[in-house]
């Protein structure tokens, strides 16, 4: 994937039945900001995505839009709290459905994408979509230590944290 048009060539509506029947493609770069739905689940909104999707129908006549996106998310990682790139590389091949039915009908590997039937489809959308199913529930950096090697519980927290060690306790006393 080459670095991708300024921001403003982005398309914002496409027409996918076109962009298919005319085996056509488009290539873009949005900044990480321009992705309201997905800014929550980010530390800050510094950096672009780039991405490419290419229309066209496979072997079996299906036809598809490949999604490819590249980026670095700004994360918080939950053992350390500090920011840190997530690096995110994305090929996704998403089947062009008119009704939720034809879902059954797509070939392994394709994943089904809604289309009305006057083909509308929003780039930046999709790739946000994409990008917010690709952050991790729990953010951990890679090369962070785990943070039970740094301040290990002891062993007054150990017996607390046991909800049965009261009754252990009692079992271990001899009946009167």
């Amino acid at each position: 994937m080459s670095a991708g048009t300024p921001y403003e060539r982005v398309p914002e509506l496409l027409d996918a039945w076109r962009m298919v029947a005319a085996r056509r493609g488009v290539e873009g770069r949005l900044p990480l900001s321009a992705l309201t739905r997905l800014e929550d689940s980010l530390l800050d909104t510094r950096g672009d995505v780039r991405f490419a999707l290419d229309f066209d129908r496979d072997s079996l006549q299906v036809p598809y839009v490949e999604l490819r996106i590249e980026t670095e998310l700004p994360l918080e990682c939950q053992r350390s709290l500090e920011r840190f790139l997530l690096p995110v590389k994305i090929v996704q091949r998403l089947g062009l459905i008119r009704d939720e039915a034809d879902e059954a009908a797509l070939p392994p590997g394709y994943e089904p994408l809604l289309v009305p039937e006057n083909g509308e489809l929003r780039p930046a959308e999709l790739v946000e979509d994409e990008l917010i199913l690709a952050v991790p529930v729990v953010p951990v950096n890679p090369g962070s230590e785990a943070v039970e090697r740094d301040w290990p519980a002891t062993q007054e927290e150990q017996e607390r944290a046991n909800p049965f060690a009261a009754l252990s306790a009692l079992k271990s006393k001899p009946n009167k």
